[in-house]
């Protein structure tokens, strides 16, 4: 196959043309430049600004279920390439999920059974030894498969080695037009082969009726960076018991609704706000914790101060500290849709790509290849 050359007056022109510069599409690049082909990256930001810097740069691929943990275990070889290659940050250090109750730990034993290999239980005191926890530890479990990168690097970083294999990015671009074969900007016409439109919850800013047939809306999320109370190095990402709610693969375990029904009942006020009690440590030795989840179409842009006091009066009960000395605050949001991932065709040689689960960091890597698969047969 011969590279497009912009002969005509075009801004530029390639065999694929992707719209959008976070990790699902720069997953898309990456594997594009591995079949050989030209690429062109038209990002409307002069950097990648969204949901693939905010998150906790957790690669979080052992709860993942279905389709999400096939695409997770290929993106985490990809991941690890990716680490030698472009120079991420990047710790092979797994996960602790810390269970404060005896009904959060049968959920881990059955996910234990459920998944020979997968995750190792763990006594009181192996969770310490792991990671800093307050009272009312009754052990936990810790995922070795599971990856931490710094997601401020990360994807900036990806961008720079994808530069250096002959990609060309267009910063500072916004889209105006996808159609067969070519790609309207501010800047000028760009002529493609191919194109996928990679714009995480924006899909309804340029296919309003494909967003809406699909159920999409934005997750808004409040994270925070505090500083370590204790001083002390964190490898692992750290789960809760709330997390056990909210991955796909602890679905399946016979005893999680009771746990949902009993954290429900004697915390409706977290519940209530979809939290996801986590934290990663960030290379500096500040932690990002958090997060809350609220949907719609459209969010408020207002921000309840509770969100933030909920997230850290908690994450000070899970480590045991008196308080914790905020930071950074900032609002994180994905695309959510029913079904965790988005791939139509709204036109020959055009295909949307969104993670729709908050899940992008952890499966656009393995998603990218089959979509490209189908797309160039």
């Amino acid at each position: 196959m011969t590279s497009l050359l912009p002969t005509d007056g075009a801004l530029d022109a390639a065999d694929l043309v992707i719209v959008g510069a976070g990790v699902v599409g720069l997953a898309h690049a990456v594997d594009a430049v591995a079949r050989g082909l030209s690429v062109v990256v038209v990002e409307r930001d002069e950097r990648a600004t969204g949901a693939s810097v905010r998150n906790f740069g957790h690669g979080c691929f052992t709860a993942q279920d279905g389709d999400a943990l096939r695409y997770a275990m290929s993106a985490r070889s990809a991941w690890l390439r990716l680490a030698k290659e472009a120079g991420l940050w990047l710790e092979e250090s797994g996960t602790v999920v810390v269970a404060r109750g005896d009904d959060e730990y049968a959920v881990l034993a059955e996910f234990h059974a459920a998944r020979d290999g997968q995750s190792v239980l763990l006594d009181a005191a192996r969770v310490r030894e792991r990671v800093p926890a307050g009272p009312g530890v009754t052990g936990g479990a810790w995922f070795p498969l599971d990856l931490r990168f710094d997601p401020r690097q990360a994807v900036h970083a990806v961008a720079a080695w994808l530069a250096g294999r002959g990609v060309r990015f267009h910063w500072s671009t916004a889209a105006q037009l996808v159609e067969p074969g070519l790609v309207v900007t501010g800047r000028g016409r760009i002529r493609a082969r191919h194109v996928i439109v990679a714009v995480g919850h924006d899909v309804d800013r340029h296919f309003p009726g494909l967003a809406e047939a699909a159920g999409l809306r934005r997750c808004v999320l409040r994270m925070l960076r505090v500083a370590d109370p204790h001083g002390r190095r964190v490898e692992p990402a750290v789960l809760s018991g709330f997390s056990l709610l909210r991955y796909d693969g602890f679905a399946a375990c016979p005893t999680l609704p009771a746990l949902r029904a009993r954290l429900t009942a004697e915390r409706p006020e977290l519940t209530g706000i979809g939290l996801n009690l986590m934290l990663t440590q960030r290379p500096d030795g500040d932690l990002t914790v958090g997060d809350t989840h609220a949907y719609a179409a459209t969010p408020e842009p207002f921000d309840a101060e509770e969100l933030d006091r909920h997230i850290l009066a908690e994450t000070a009960r899970l480590l045991g500290a008196a308080r914790l000395e905020v930071r950074e605050r900032w609002r994180g949001v994905y695309a959510a849709a029913p079904e965790p991932f988005l791939v139509a065709t709204p036109m020959p040689g055009v295909r949307v790509v969104s993670v729709t689960s908050g899940i992008g960091m952890t499966t656009a890597l393995g998603l990218a290849p089959e979509v490209l698969d189908g797309l160039l047969a």
